[in-house]
C-alpha cells in the first residue's frame, strides 16, 4: 500500500493505545483521543488541521481486538479530522481516507471533515419532568419546513420562535423528524450519512442543546426520530461502507450484512449479528437520550429492523439478532431512564412490539397504530355518507395493544401519509382535491381529529394540520403561516380538543383514561357514541357523540352512564370555528333512568342536539 506523504513530516514515536474509554474523537484536558473500529485495516491514521493533514504523522496503535486508538496532545475542539486507513482490501497507491462514525459535527464539504466536538453546555438549574405518557400531546415536526425563512431551510432556531405558539395550541412533546446530516440542502431525514452527525443546515450541536433546553423551559418534551433500519446515502462515499476497504460479495463493509440481509428499499441494512454494529447503534441512542438529553426515541420502520423483507408474520425471513438489538436497547433505557418514552414504527399492528422483553416482546412503550389511521381516513374521505362504516369507527376506537391503552400512537395525518414524494396529500385535500378549505373538507378533517384526542392513545397531529394546511407536504416546501390567521377558528378548535384531552379543566379527566365503551352505533344514521372514563364520577366520565352524516338532529337520545345533568364541553359546530358552521345547538342535558332493557346498554338515558359531521363532548 502505497500513501500520499509529506517527506518534512518527521513521524512520532510508535503510537501507543489510550487508556482512556470512548469512542470517536474525545477530548481531553491537554488533548484528544481517537479510536475507531476498523478490524481488517493493517495501519491506522489521523489527519486534520493540527497537522497539516499529514497522512503518516499520527498513527493509531492497534488494540488488538478491531480496534485502533492513540492520545495526541494539543489537539483541541473545534478542529478538522479524518482517518486514512490502510489495508489489503484497499487498492494500492489510494489514500483511503474515511470520516469518523461516531463524528457527532461533520462538515459538508467534499470531504466530509470531521469536528471535534466537547460534550460542554450549559443547561441550567430548570428541571423537566417528561409528562406520564396518557398526558402526552405529540406534535410531528419536520425542521426544515417548519418554519423556513428568506428561502433557506429552517433550523432549531426557528423552531425555538414559534415555541410560544406551540405551546399556547397546548402541545407538549415535540416528535423531530431525522436530524442526522445528509448530502444535499434537503430531506426527509430518512438518508443518514453518519448517525451521530447533525445535519448542518439545521445548527450545531450546541445549537440543538439549545433548541431541547427551550423547548423544556416551555415544558415540551422533544422525541427524536432515529433510523436504524438502514444506513448510508448513495451520493456520500465518505460514510460506513467498505469503512477498512473489506467486504464480502460486492458488499458494503463491517457495517453492514454482507449477504441478502443487507437489502432494504431505503439502503443498506447494518448488520445486527456483529457485537460492535449492535454497540455502536446502542451508543447512538444513548448519547440522544444522556448528552442531548432529549426525552423519546422514535424508531423508524422496526419491521425491517426485524425481517428482510419488512414483513410480519414471516419467520422464514426473520432477523433475530435485529430483534435482540432492539430488546437490549429498550432495556437499557429502561434501567436508566424509565421515563423516556421509545415508540416503534413498525405498522404492522403486532403486540409483540410493545410487549416486555421479558417475555419475549421487543419492550417499546408504544408504536403508530396504523389500523386506527386508516379506518378513520377511509370513513372521512369517502365522498358518500352510506360508504362510511361505523362499524370500523368502533373497531378503531376499540383497538390497543394488550390491554394498555397508551400503547400506540394515534393520528389522522402523519408525514408519511401526506408527503408528496409518496404522492399523498393532506386530510383535506384528500376529502375534496382542489376544494380543501371547502366546508365538506373542514368538518370532515376535524372529524377526524376530534376522533385522535378523544380515542385512547396517545395523540399526534403532524404540523400544519391545526391550521388546515393542504395540497402536499414536501421536505423544501414550507408551512403556510398565514393561515394560523385566516383559519384562526380551526386553530381554536384544535387548541379546544387538546385542552380537553389534556384535562385542563379538570373536567375530561376520563380522556386520560384506560377505559372505553363504544355504546351506540347506528351504522344508518352514522351516529357513533362512546364512554371514557378514568375511575369515574363527575368530572372524569366523559361522553363523545360523533355524527358523521350530512344531517343535524335536535333530539337524538342515546345512553348515558350516569343520572343528572351532562354539559356541553365541545361542540365542533360552533360558529366560533368557522362562520359557516351551522351552529346545530348541543345543548346541556338531563340524563334519566333507562328501561332495563335500554338499547345502548347503559343504565340512565338523555336527549342532545348535534349538527352535521360534527362531535360533541359531554361530562358532568
Amino acid at each position: 500500500m502505497v500513501l500520499s506523504t509529506d517527506p518534512s513530516v518527521t513521524l512520532d514515536t510508535p503510537a501507543k493505545a489510550s487508556t482512556r474509554t470512548g469512542m470517536g474523537a474525545i477530548p481531553y484536558e491537554t488533548g484528544t483521543t481517537f479510536r475507531v473500529w476498523a478490524p481488517f485495516a493493517s495501519a491506522v491514521y489521523v489527519a486534520g488541521d493540527f497537522n497539516n493533514w499529514s497522512t503518516i504523522k499520527n498513527p493509531l496503535a492497534s488494540e488488538n481486538n478491531g480496534y485502533w486508538s492513540v492520545d495526541v496532545p494539543q489537539v483541541q475542539e473545534g478542529q478538522k479530522y479524518r482517518y486514512v486507513i490502510q489495508s489489503p482490501f484497499i487498492p494500492a497507491n489510494t489514500v483511503w481516507w474515511r470520516t469518523d462514525p461516531y463524528c457527532k459535527h461533520v462538515l459538508d464539504n467534499q470531504g466530509a471533515d470531521g469536528v471535534i466536538v466537547k460534550d460542554r453546555f450549559d443547561w441550567g438549574s430548570n428541571t423537566f419532568n417528561m409528562p406520564p405518557w396518557n398526558e402526552l400531546v405529540i406534535y410531528e415536526l419536520h425542521v426544515a419546513s417548519f418554519n423556513r425563512t428568506q428561502n433557506k431551510p429552517g433550523d432549531f432556531s426557528s423552531i425555538i420562535e414559534k415555541l410560544g405558539i406551540l405551546k399556547d395550541l397546548g402541545i407538549n412533546a415535540i416528535q423531530l423528524m431525522p436530524i442526522f446530516g445528509f448530502p444535499g440542502e434537503y430531506s426527509l431525514g430518512y438518508n443518514p450519512a453518519f448517525p451521530f452527525d447533525i445535519e448542518s443546515n439545521y445548527g450545531e450541536p450546541r445549537e440543538f442543546k439549545n433548541f431541547v433546553k427551550k423547548a423544556h423551559e416551555f415544558g415540551i418534551a422533544v422525541i427524536l426520530d432515529v433510523v436504524y433500519n438502514h444506513f448510508g446515502s448513495e451520493e456520500l462515499d465518505y460514510s460506513l461502507r467498505r469503512f477498512d476497504g473489506w467486504n464480502q460479495n460486492n458488499g458494503d463493509g463491517i457495517y453492514f450484512y454482507n449477504d441478502r440481509r443487507v437489502q432494504t428499499a431505503f439502503g443498506p441494512r447494518p448488520d445486527y449479528g456483529r457485537g460492535e454494529v449492535r454497540q455502536y447503534i446502542r451508543d447512538n441512542a444513548l448519547m440522544w437520550l444522556e448528552e442531548y438529553q432529549i426525552d423519546g426515541l422514535r424508531f423508524d420502520s422496526t419491521v425491517n429492523i426485524r425481517n428482510i423483507e419488512g414483513r410480519n408474520n414471516d419467520p422464514a425471513n426473520d432477523i433475530p439478532e435485529g430483534w435482540s438489538l432492539m430488546q437490549w436497547i429498550n432495556n437499557e433505557i429502561d434501567s436508566k431512564t424509565p421515563w423516556k418514552i421509545t415508540i416503534a414504527e413498525d405498522l404492522q399492528n403486532n403486540e409483540w412490539i410493545n410487549r416486555t422483553t421479558g417475555v419475549g416482546g421487543a419492550g417499546f412503550d408504544s408504536q403508530w397504530g396504523s389500523f386506527f389511521y386508516y379506518s378513520i381516513f377511509e370513513a372521512v374521505v369517502a365522498p358518500s355518507d352510506s360508504a362510511r362504516n361505523m362499524y370500523s369507527i368502533r373497531d378503531a376506537i376499540l383497538q390497543r395493544f394488550e390491554t394498555d391503552a397508551w400503547k400506540r400512537v394515534i393520528y389522522s395525518e402523519n408525514h408519511d401519509e401526506v408527503a408528496q414524494i409518496n404522492r399523498k396529500v393532506r386530510l383535506p385535500e384528500a376529502i375534496w382535491r382542489g376544494r380543501a378549505d371547502s366546508w365538506f373538507a373542514r368538518k370532515r378533517s376535524t372529524l377526524a381529529a376530534a376522533l385522535v384526542f378523544t380515542s385512547p392513545g396517545i395523540p399526534m397531529i403532524f404540523q400544519g394540520q391545526e391550521f388546515l394546511e393542504w395540497g402536499s407536504w414536501s421536505d423544501s416546501g414550507t408551512l403556510d403561516w398565514s393561515k394560523k390567521d385566516r383559519f384562526s377558528g380551526i386553530w381554536d378548535l384544535y387548541q379546544s380538543l387538546i385542552r380537553l384531552r389534556r384535562n385542563w379543566y379538570n373536567n375530561t379527566r376520563g380522556l386520560r383514561g384506560q377505559h372505553v365503551n363504544v355504546h351506540h352505533v347506528n351504522n344508518n344514521d352514522k351516529v357513533i357514541a362512546f364512554h371514557r372514563w378514568d375511575n369515574g364520577g363527575a368530572g372524569d366520565d366523559v361522553i363523545v357523540i360523533v355524527n358523521m352524516g350530512d344531517r343535524s338532529y335536535d333530539s337524538y337520545s342515546l345512553g348515558f352512564p350516569r343520572g343528572g345533568t351532562w354539559w356541553v364541553r365541545f361542540n365542533s359546530d360552533w360558529n366560533g370555528y368557522s362562520a359557516d358552521f351551522g351552529n346545530h345547538s348541543g345543548y346541556d342535558t338531563f340524563a334519566q333512568r333507562s328501561d332495563p332493557n335500554d338499547p345502548d346498554g347503559m343504565p340512565f338515558r338523555a336527549n342532545v342536539g348535534i349538527g352535521p359531521y360534527s362531535v360533541l363532548i359531554l361530562s358532568q
